[in-house]
């Protein structure tokens, strides 16, 4: 059975927006954006929103926190976002293509490590407090 009536045009794409717009599953479009990879590079995070757009998934890169260099546009690390509804099978798609290492989990720090570093700045920071006071008092 054909999937179009007979008789009726299948319209050609505008551009190539409008093409990549005809490929996303409706379902995989709700809820708040989750991280589900990440990439080294940005021609590595195309490569991964090239194989969730096949899955019908609409993704979105962005830079990862701490490297945002001008001079380098394309180097860097890169964060692939995708609806909640899309997570999981975004995850399962990367996995089959072996791209598995690169999944994230969770994009929390662990609580215990924040805590350790906070503790350290707060402990640094007093200690230059300290040497301060001990020089003002020389001088």
């Amino acid at each position: 059975m054909p999937l179009v009536p007979p008789g009726e045009v299948i319209e050609e794409p505008r551009s190539e927006a409008h093409e990549r717009a005809r490929k996303v599953d409706p379902r995989y479009t709700r809820g708040p954006l989750v991280r589900v990879a990440g990439a080294s590079q940005q021609p590595e995070a195309e490569m991964i929103q090239a194989l969730l757009l096949d899955q019908g998934v609409p993704s979105v890169v962005r830079r990862s926190a701490g490297f945002d260099v001008p001079d380098f546009l394309a180097a860097g690390p890169r964060d692939i976002l995708v609806p909640e509804s899309g997570a999981e099978i975004s995850r399962e798609t990367l996995y089959g293509a072996g791209l598995g290492s690169g999944v994230a989990t969770s994009h929390r720090p662990d609580p215990r490590q924040v805590a350790l570093v906070l503790a350290g700045i707060f402990s640094g920071g007093a200690v230059l407090a300290l040497i301060a006071w001990g020089i003002s008092q020389l001088f």
